[in-house]
């Protein structure tokens, strides 16, 4: 029964999916609650998962008993299974948060289908982490990048058709990059499963090193698009900051880590180390994820729209998980995992927490924010603690990403990015710092200094408390989670 719940899991988002416009004249609270139900469910079941595979091991599982090269196989391993739980517990956060503020923005005639996207989007995440076909990972990619621009489009606004066009056309560049590499590789070896993939490229480098040269670059690239890799990042910015807040921090806390899992994927189990040292991959990688780091902080400093800044920000800590990449060790790896787990947890709660504001004082402007941490005491506090761990602040998340790059970096002997994560912190306490000394320390135009819990539904509160909990509680005790993404790094070897 254990080995059926992937599917099962796949099944219930898909079904949930399919059933919301069934209930199209009924009280709309029963189409949340149920969906509430189904992301319980799969989260249980994913508990289930990460118990069995730590204690019995990682299983394949064959669609229709096919075999490996001719069917549809998925692997369920630590890798695939931590991560998996990942996002469905942010999601669930995320989604209790979004039946409070309306989907900020999103008429109510199109609620319905907001859900309706969601649910296929974890269809497709979930998809991407279970599956161990190449050909299979682009198909769940393209429906996760269609279900992507249909929620960023669904305000009806010209800058979200804008920002989803855009969205759209690089995305598509970036599909039909993968999807080249993809075909070379067949060519090559006959297969898309991924196993049988890695035997042969690793057979065929010395006939073959042009073509497999050609095949790491057009995939990196592809998925270095999608995941808003510096510079492939210019699509990001727009499409986080139009999208309803909770699909901002969907947006930025899980989609994008999904495609930098897919890089991981690709690097670590098609390729192999030896095959990417040889052609310098790592050295690209540190060298994109420094600059991305810089720059990214840098046009986050220039913005006045909070949520174009923290759009920018994710790009910079894009950076700080493709710089723990390409250190191409166990502890680098390990390092982009907890920073992936960490900047989720940080940017959800940045973005929730700009979301109450905007829901309640309906602003976005930085320079709007004096004094809104009396007014708005509990969103403005877990966006301070968000913000610290951004800045790498001990006693939070942030600080034990920095810290295990750090001594990733040393143990690698790349002293100069441990330069580059200081002025990277330095430059993220520029652009979050004085949005926090504005909110507690600076009067409104009320010149109001009286601290009252703002009146928001509690189901936006519930979330951001949570979120602001968890930053500091796995920076206060992080090893249980080490000690599984170091596991989830194991697995990919």
């Amino acid at each position: 029964m254990i080995t059926q719940l992937p599917i099962i899991n796949l099944l219930l988002f898909l079904g949930m999916a399919l059933i919301i416009p069934l209930f199209k004249k009924r009280s709309f609270s029963l189409t949340t609650n149920l969906g509430l139900g189904v992301l319980f469910l799969v989260w249980i079941s994913s508990i289930v998962l990460l118990y069995h595979v730590i204690t019995e091991g990682a299983f394949y599982y064959q669609l229709g008993n096919y075999d490996r090269m001719l069917g549809i196989e998925l692997l369920i391993n630590t890798f695939s299974v931590l991560f998996s739980l990942f996002i469905v517990s942010l999601v669930i956060i995320i989604y209790i948060y979004s039946t409070g503020d309306a989907t900020e923005g999103v008429a109510e005639k199109e609620y319905g289908r907001y859900y309706i996207l969601l649910f296929i989007l974890l269809f497709a995440m979930l998809g991407i982490l279970y599956t161990n076909d190449l050909f299979n990972t682009y198909v769940f990619m393209e429906i996760l990048s269609i279900t992507t621009v249909s929620i960023i489009s669904i305000k009806r606004k010209k800058e979200n058709y804008t920002a989803a066009f855009r969205y759209v056309m690089l995305n598509e560049v970036g599909s039909l990059s993968y999807l080249f590499g993809v075909a070379l590789l067949y060519m090559i070896t006959g297969y898309t499963n991924i196993e049988l993939v890695s035997e042969g490229v690793q057979s065929g480098w010395s006939l073959y090193p042009a073509n497999i040269l050609t095949a790491i670059g057009f995939m990196v690239t592809g998925i270095g698009i999608k995941a808003a890799i510096f510079p492939f990042h210019i699509w990001l910015p727009d499409a986080h900051s139009t999208a309803p807040s909770s699909s901002s921090a969907i947006l930025s806390a899980v989609v994008v880590k999904v495609y930098i899992l897919i890089m991981i994927k690709i690097l670590f189990r098609v390729f192999g180390i030896d095959i990417i040292q040889a052609v310098h991959i790592p050295t690209v990688l540190l060298v994109i994820a420094s600059i991305g780091m810089i720059m990214g902080s840098i046009f986050a400093i220039a913005q006045t729209d909070v949520k174009r800044m923290l759009g920018y920000s994710s790009v910079a800590q894009i950076g700080y998980i493709v710089m723990g990449i390409g250190m191409v060790s166990m502890l680098g790896l390990q390092a982009a995992f907890f920073h992936i787990f960490s900047h989720g947890l940080m940017k959800a709660a940045l973005f929730l927490s700009v979301g109450a504001v905007i829901y309640h004082k309906k602003i976005r402007n930085v320079n709007e924010f004096d004094g809104i941490g009396f007014q708005m005491p509990v969103a403005m506090f877990v966006f301070s603690i968000a913000a610290l761990g951004m800045i790498g602040v001990p006693l939070t998340t942030g600080f034990i990403s920095k810290l295990n790059l750090g001594l990733a970096a040393l143990d690698a002997g790349q002293v100069v990015l441990i330069v580059v994560l200081i002025v990277s912190g330095f430059l993220n306490a520029l652009y979050y710092l004085p949005i926090m000394i504005s909110a507690f320390l600076k009067d409104n135009k009320d010149q109001q200094r009286v601290m009252r819990v703002e009146k928001i539904p509690k189901t936006m509160l519930v979330p951001l408390v949570v979120l602001g909990g968890l930053i500091i509680a796995i920076g206060l005790f992080p090893g249980e989670l080490l000690s599984l993404l170091e596991a989830a790094a194991l697995s990919l070897t």
